[in-house]
């Protein structure tokens, strides 16, 4: 695949970001896309390595490693190469319905996969996807396709989130009328209001929603289940109903002084503000806009980051990230080989944009709050913390220890919980009465069938917290299974006929 010698000949080439300091002043995405030429030599690294362990989609060591909806990297690297563009887009559509959003949000475990990789920069697989999908849209080759045939059945899907729209499409294609129920009023889910739009541009997610309406799919919006439309109506009006409402119930910090205003969850933070970003009539919450103040992310993860650049753009006065773990490596170690994803240290976006606002790298590790402070009027103004030891105990356990001498006050008017999520809402999913695990509905994968006839669960609702690739996997893969429970058969794709 590509150019024979290219992977020794031609060297890794990052996207080009956009001026750290001068992107503040906008909410714009912050990367620049290649050029087709920079695009063909990247094309050219992908080497043909016999098997090709970037789509191989399984977790290794908790993590992912290699591709979850097993895109055919290497075809359409070769294809990208050899400047056929819209060749690379059948190959890249074959297998993903969404790769403009993977190809701007992914953390590319396929790239940390890459043989590649072993010894030198992986192929450049993310932006080279993005790149794909985005002259389809330019060149207009990516139009409705709409269903010569209707099967008469119905499908309704709660949750318009990654997993949601592609159990959608795929089941909108094989003939079935599908209506999308959505709380919120725009679709996207997590794509909308979870990731702020200088990640993902909201008009790319809205392109893609309104390309969904024009090939027959139903949005029904500001619609909460249980609430607005019961459980039951939707049973008994619809042939199969698919779960895939996320993976929302935050995980807390129960501290001394939680109950301090302006202490909050990351994600109502992300929300709130991406909200008032969209719709100039909703003002943010006093209580978070970081505007002015001293802000601290508790939470080392994507949605922390992306915490650290909203609060840049809202002005605030000083901002630091929290972190329980000691900073990674800068390369490999042994007992994270290749392909497991790299456990390495990186500067994310925010990353760099706080460096250059602030002057140094604003994370914290090895760190732990202690409790929140608050003045008279309840609001918070500091919190306490001491740093942390990594140790292993006497059965070889990891354990934290604190470090004596090592307390800390911080001035705080915000602090933004970003430790990730317990599982899905319950109230939804009590109302369709479905057994839960763990806040996880109980339906297997290859499966995906809860204890409740005709009544499916994708996405993180059924796995827990994941990727938005794994919502897509999974989205494709609980379609199958429904398309083959309303027809007796089905000729959609699935992991095992690919």
């Amino acid at each position: 695949m590509g150019k024979a010698t290219g992977f020794m000949e031609i060297e890794r080439e990052e996207s080009i970001k956009r001026d750290p300091v001068q992107r503040l002043n906008d909410w714009k995405e912050y990367s620049v896309p290649f050029s087709d030429e920079q695009m063909t030599r990247q094309g050219a690294r992908c080497m043909d390595c016999g098997t090709p362990f970037c789509h191989i989609g399984m977790d290794i060591d908790g993590a992912t490693s290699g591709c979850p909806v097993y895109n055919l990297i290497p075809e359409w690297n070769d294809l990208v190469y050899k400047g056929k563009w819209k060749e690379a887009l059948d190959r890249l559509m074959q297998t993903n319905n969404f790769p403009e959003f993977t190809g701007r949000v992914c953390p590319a475990p396929c790239e940390g996969s890459c043989t590649v990789a072993i010894n030198d920069p992986a192929v450049a697989i993310k932006n080279i996807e993005q790149a794909i999908i985005d002259k389809g849209f330019e060149n207009g080759w990516i139009t409705p396709r709409i269903p010569e045939h209707r099967t008469g059945k119905t499908v309704a899907i709660i949750g318009s989130g990654p997993a949601g729209l592609a159990a959608a499409d795929q089941l909108n294609q094989a003939g079935h009328s599908v209506t999308v129920y959505e709380r919120s009023d725009r679709a996207g889910g997590l794509l909308t209001y979870g990731i702020p739009n200088m990640k993902l541009d909201k008009e790319v997610v809205e392109r893609r929603v309104q390309l969904l309406r024009d090939e027959g799919i139903e949005f029904v919006l500001n619609t909460e289940v249980g609430k607005d439309i019961s459980a039951e109506d939707i049973k008994s009006e619809y042939d199969s109903v698919i779960l895939c409402t996320g993976s929302q119930k935050h995980r807390d910090l129960p501290l001394e002084g939680r109950e301090s205003k302006g202490v909050r969850y990351a994600m109502d933070y992300l929300t709130t503000s991406t909200a008032s970003l969209l719709n100039e009539d909703v003002a943010p919450e006093e209580e978070l806009d970081a505007k002015g103040k001293d802000v601290i992310v508790i939470g080392g993860g994507d949605t922390g980051a992306d915490c650290i650049a909203t609060a840049l753009r809202q002005g605030a006065r000083s901002i630091y990230q929290f972190g329980k773990h000691p900073q990674l490596p800068i390369a490999r170690t042994e007992d994270n080989l290749w392909p497991a994803f790299p456990q390495v240290f990186s500067l994310e976006y925010s990353h760099k944009e706080a460096k250059e606002k602030f002057g140094e790298d604003i994370r914290q590790y090895s760190i732990q709050t202690k409790k929140f402070v608050a003045d008279e009027q309840g609001k918070l103004k500091e919190l306490h913390t001491v740093e942390m030891e990594k140790t292993r105990d006497e059965n070889g356990m990891f354990v934290y220890q604190e470090i004596p001498g090592t307390e800390k006050v911080w001035p705080a008017q915000l602090v933004l919980i970003a430790i990730g999520f317990e599982g899905a809402e319950q109230p939804v999913l009590q109302a369709f009465g479905v057994d839960v695990e763990r806040n996880k509905v109980n339906a297997a994968y290859n499966d995906f069938q809860t204890n409740i006839d005709h009544v499916f669960a994708a996405g993180d609702a059924r796995r827990g917290q994941s990727l938005i690739v794994w919502a897509i996997n999974e989205g494709r893969e609980v379609a199958y299974q429904v398309d083959q429970y309303l027809m007796g058969e089905t000729a959609l794709p699935t992991v095992a006929n690919m």
